[in-house]
């Protein structure tokens, strides 16, 4: 767009968004008289999802706001916890957040991944019909216009971003209630159940078990089970913090 300018300031959690020679926040950015606020902010790298209320010389506007020259605005950050209306709260997770997946589904909360890598359009529409929040670190996915909600993940760290998502959403947790590997529900099981699951030592020490009503897959406390449920203890005290 080459024409008059807007003043654009962005909250400092935004700053990443912005081209490096633009960091300390503050955008001035051309206006052509008829794309809207929602379209140049995204033409600067941020992406709606990522955007709370914006405010043009004094008062809220919505992204569908045609700006004019000269004015100045603000953009800040989604609010935390953020509220998603009109949809039980559930995820969907691209290709790079296996991680987080498994330890969302660990807490009981209801999330989708694909472990292959199936196209922004497919992961876009799924969104979409599913009513899922996309959570991804992918910006151009994140820019589709089908996607119902969505949500860019900031760290690299699988422990950062659990932290991240937890804090964003305060998603209701249901601890061990969820099969890891693929999303589905758990019920109890006898040991027989599962007998054809368990090496000889694991059939020998533990006695209690749940097994997935999908795929089958048996659980039970494990060598790892202390790591696990420090990750619940935490995520529990987080999403317990203001409520």
């Amino acid at each position: 767009m080459n024409g008059p300018e807007i003043h654009v300031e962005f909250a400092p959690e935004l700053h990443v968004f912005v081209p490096r020679a633009r960091r300390d926040g503050t955008v001035r950015a051309a206006t052509d008289g008829v794309s809207s606020l929602g379209h140049v902010i995204e033409s600067l790298g941020v992406p709606l999802t990522e955007v709370g209320a914006l405010v043009v010389d004094g008062r809220d506007v919505p992204v569908s706001h045609v700006p004019a020259a000269g004015e100045s605005v603000t953009v800040r950050a989604v609010a935390h916890p953020q509220r998603v209306p009109g949809a039980p709260l559930r995820f969907l997770l691209d290709v790079h957040l296996g991680t987080l997946a498994r330890r969302l589904r660990l807490l009981g909360v209801d999330t989708a991944y694909e472990s292959i890598d199936i196209g922004d359009p497919a992961l876009a529409a799924r969104s979409a019909a599913d009513r899922r929040v996309m959570l991804s670190r992918d910006r151009g996915l994140l820019r589709r216009r089908e996607l119902w909600a969505g949500a860019f993940v900031y760290s690299t760290r699988p422990e950062e971003q659990l932290r991240e998502v937890l804090d964003r959403f305060r998603p209701g947790l249901r601890p061990w209630t969820r099969c890891t590997a693929c999303n589905g529900l758990l019920r109890e099981a006898t040991k027989e159940e599962v007998a054809d699951q368990l090496k000889h030592g694991t059939h020998a020490t533990y006695d209690v078990f749940a097994q997935c009503g999908e795929c089958g897959r048996a659980y039970w406390r494990g060598a790892h089970h202390e790591q696990l449920e420090a990750i619940v203890r935490e995520a529990v005290a987080l999403c317990s913090e203001g409520r």
